[in-house]
């Protein structure tokens, strides 16, 4: 069965990582996941949210959210709706989840980096490349951070790992890489991927819809995602270099 896109099974899409996307941010990026486009921006303030005062830790999370015409047909926007939907919060807390195991929260000192991930175009994968993308504006948050002096202790490194995500699915019982959206619906079993630059599992989302997964084919899944995460991770490296 060949995939909408003629790629091999174990191809990502064409991704792309473009900083300083918008100008008013601590740190922006585009990323690009074949026709997904996710603008992750950062933005950083000083001091943390009320339970976390006087800890000498800092914090950092994540809303998510797509616009109105990010798909086929347009959606009423969530604060029109008067209630963010559950997949929105869901989406928002996998997000901060990823971004947290980057960062040194004593390094950061008392300071919050927000995350806001708003989908400008769906084709699957939007929430991959919303965690791919918001790394990369992190790191460049906290590198404006040290730049502006004062915020950040002398020689403290605050983000001390990378994280990528990606999704892999199984289509008449083969493993592919990067489902987009056509894939993506028809799968008999999808999973969400967060890897470290150095391929360890920060989260795991996985269902089978159809038959149960066998352990071979759970273990050749998270084999193909690890795979595209380093991938990931080696155009997250090139983008910051």
């Amino acid at each position: 069965m060949s995939r909408p896109d003629g790629r091999a099974n174990d191809d990502l899409r064409d991704i792309r990582l473009t900083r300083s996307w918008s100008e008013h941010p601590e740190g922006s990026v585009l990323c690009e996941f074949g026709r997904t486009r996710v603008l992750c921006n950062a933005s950083v303030t000083a001091g943390v949210p009320r339970w976390r005062r006087e800890s000498g830790r800092g914090w950092v999370t994540a809303e998510y959210a797509m616009l109105p015409r990010a798909t086929t047909s347009r959606n009423d926007r969530e604060s029109v709706r008067g209630k963010v939907g559950g997949r929105t919060h869901e989406i928002s807390r996998l997000v901060g989840r990823a971004l947290r195991p980057c960062v040194d929260m004593k390094a950061l000192g008392e300071n919050t980096v927000v995350l806001d991930c708003d989908v400008l175009q769906a084709d699957g994968g939007t929430r991959t490349a919303a965690i791919t993308g918001a790394y990369v504006a992190l790191h460049d948050a906290v590198a404006w951070m040290r730049a502006k002096g004062g915020m950040l202790a002398k020689g403290s490194e605050p983000v001390i790992r990378s994280v990528a995500a990606v999704s892999v699915g199984l289509l008449e019982d083969e493993p592919r890489l990067d489902l987009c959206y056509a894939e993506d619906v028809v799968a008999e079993t999808d999973l969400n991927v967060v890897c470290t630059g150095t391929g360890e599992f920060v989260e795991v989302q996985g269902t089978a819809e159809g038959q149960p997964l066998t352990r071979e084919q759970l273990d050749a899944l998270l084999d193909l995602a690890a795979k595209g995460c380093a991938r990931l991770t080696e155009l997250q490296a090139a983008a910051l270099a």
